[in-house]
Order: structure tokens, then sequence, then C-alpha cells
């Protein structure tokens, strides 16, 4: 089986989908890798990495796609690489974003490629290894909080010093996923105070265990998680008694970092203009909900914003300003995939296999995951996949 991995050409993407350093494992697993020239060079592995761990270099992309049957992508598809690369009985890998943008989906089908998405693996203990979405987010969070000190006109930890004691910034994180969490554990180290707020009461141990403060705000929030312990979109009712209610949290904090995503959907705006006026002047704002349509009211995507005198960041693509790491952790994450989709150097599609099963979006020409078919206006798929 032989696993290629091109250069990503998402705009200012600087990671790579597979390291060298897993590449011996992968070996044993009978699987080749070919790297695209230059894949991993803007992540910190050069060509001669690779090579020395046994993969070989591919001239460029159309070489690359011709040899590969699996191709291995943190982005799936761009204009320039474009749809018409891949070939009939192909396989693509990665963080397709196959419920914000299905369309691509469609054309796959169309040419017979089978395509799997990470975004779609079950919660299950033994789909840890392979969740990107978490190894990701643990990225995002620990980046916000750097983003926040190097714009905040304090410093986060409280300091005795001979000319005074210097008190500690606060720090408000909504959202307590990986992310969020990520968030309070890397302000807690900087020295901050930290509060934070999720609409899934289930959280609160996980926050306080880091040493924040969970903040309670008295809604019924019985209905707010979904499948797989995600949160769940909850209507504008409930949307503006929280904004009410956390207008006080947020006119008392130095930072706001703002993490809510829905799955497939715009993220919720939990931070209005009028809320943005409660705060601070010289508070700042990064709100990792900026791809989505942002938290904030006032988030621009990939710019930073004032506004009555509080600074609000929007920024993008996180993950991809620490690439070597990041790199690391989405490396693993598809080695673990990629040794579970193949056995002995042949593929195994064992569709009763949940973690193959649930990833899959298209094969034998078909949309077969039932989410994006609803997205594409397809009737409901009548029989289960079949090898």
């Amino acid at each position: 089986m032989i696993v290629g991995v091109p250069v990503e050409l998402f705009p200012n993407e600087q990671r790579v989908a597979l390291v060298p350093a897993v590449v011996p494992a992968l070996s044993k697993a009978g699987i080749k890798i070919v790297v695209e020239r230059g894949a991993g060079a803007k992540a910190g592995f050069p060509d001669s990495e690779y090579e020395e761990q046994g993969a070989s270099i591919a001239a460029d992309k159309n070489a690359l796609f011709s040899e590969a049957q699996v191709i291995i992508t943190l982005h799936g598809f761009d204009d320039t690489a474009g749809l018409t690369s891949f070939r009939p009985g192909q396989i693509i890998l990665g963080l397709l974003d196959p419920l914000g943008t299905p369309e691509p989906f469609a054309q796959l089908a169309a040419k017979g490629v089978t395509a799997f998405a990470l975004e779609l693996l079950p919660r299950i203990s033994r789909a840890q290894s392979m969740d990107a979405l978490s190894s990701m987010a643990t990225i995002a969070g620990y980046k916000a909080v750097l983003l926040a000190a190097d714009s905040l006109r304090k410093m986060f930890p409280m300091m005795i010093t001979a000319a005074g004691t210097v008190t500690p910034a606060r720090v408000f994180v909504i959202g307590a996923g990986v992310a969020g969490l990520q968030a309070i554990a890397t302000a807690r180290r900087l020295g901050a105070v930290v509060q934070s707020y999720d609409v899934r009461p289930a959280v609160k141990e996980q926050v306080e265990s880091l040493g924040a403060q969970f903040v309670e705000l008295g809604l019924d929030t019985k209905q707010a998680e979904g499948a797989g312990g995600y949160a769940k979109a909850m209507d504008e009712d409930f949307y503006r008694k929280q904004r009410e209610m956390m207008t006080k949290v947020l006119a008392e904090s130095d930072v706001a970092i703002t993490t809510a995503a829905v799955p497939g959907k715009k993220a919720p705006v939990l931070i209005t203009k009028e809320m943005v006026r409660a705060m601070r002047e010289g508070s700042v704002i990064v709100d990792l909900a900026a791809e989505t349509g942002g938290n904030c009211e006032l988030t621009k995507p990939g710019e930073t914003v004032e506004a009555h005198g509080v600074r609000i960041l929007g920024p993008v693509n996180l993950p991809s300003t620490i690439p070597y790491h990041a790199s690391h952790m989405y490396s693993r994450n598809i080695s673990a995939f990629l040794q579970l989709l193949v056995k002995n150097g042949e593929l195994n599609l064992d569709f009763e296999d949940p973690i193959i099963r649930e990833a899959l979006v298209v094969h034998n020409k078909e949309v077969v995951n039932s989410r994006v078919r609803e997205l594409l206006g397809l009737a409901t798929a009548t029989s289960q996949p079949m090898a």
C-alpha cells in the first residue's frame, strides 16, 4: 500500500500530514510512504529526514498522485490541487470539513474516490489516538493564551517586587472543551486568575481540577450536550439569557477567550457589541471560533480589530503557527488510522468497525455519510457500504 504526502496548498499552511518519525512504524505495517518534494520543509522536516527513515520523494504533485493509492492531508481540497488530481479507486484521508463544505464530496463520489474524514470519528476510547480535532484544539488553546498575553497591556502573574505588588490578570475562558481546557491550563501556568463557563455542567470538575473557577449562570443546560459529548446548538432565547448573565463576568475580566463551536454550524454569538462596550478599556478578546463566524459579534476572521478600547483577535488556523509539534501530533493521529485501515500491506475496509464506518464519507461512487447526504440534499442511503 503506497501512501502519499502532498505539499499543503491551503493559504498560510505550514504543517505537513506526516513527519519522518512515524515512517518506520508504517513501513513495518506494509505501508510505503511517498512524500512530495518540500512537503515538510515549512514545518522543519527536510526531505533528507524522510529519506533517512525510508520514505521516497516524489518530484511533484502529479508524480505523487500517479503513484499513491492513499493521499493523506490536513486540508482536503483547494482550487490549486483540484479534485481533478484524484483518480478512481484512490483514497483520501484527513480533516476534510465534510459538515462545513460538503460540496466536494459529490465530486469525489462521481470520480470513484473513497474519502475518510477524521472529524467524523466516533467518540470511543479506541479512536482517541486518531482524534485529530482534539490534537489541533490543544494547540489552538495554548496559542490563544500566548496571543492574549502578547496583546494585553498587563502581565499575567502576580509579582511582589521592590516597586510594589503587581496584581494578576483575570482571564475568562468561554467553552471548556479541549481548546478551552488547554487555554485554562496555559493561563494558570502564566499566573493568571482564571474563570471558565460551559453550557455542559459535566465539565465543572475538569475546570476546577486545573485551578480555575467554574462560573455558574443558573441556566437550564440539561439539553446542551449532544451526541459524543459535543456542545449542542441551543435556541436564540437561551443564548440571549446566557449573554445577559456573562456580561458581569466579562466586565471584570482582562482577557476573554472564546472557544464555543458546534460541528457543521455557524458559531453562536456569545459576546455582543454591547457586552464589548461593558468591558474594561485595554481588555483583549481572542475568538477561537473566528473561522466559523466568531463568538464575538465584532470578530473579523484573520484580523485584529479594536472597539471601545477592547482588542478583538480573530485568529484562523492557529495550529499552523506551531507547525513542528502540530505536525507531530497530527502524524500520530493519521498513523493510528492508517494502521487500522491497512493490514499486512493490504487495504482492510472493515465496515463492522465503527471507526472505519463512521469516518467514511464517500465509497463506491456514493456519498454514504447520512449527515453529509442531508447537507447535499440527497435521499437517505438504502444500503450499508460494501468493500
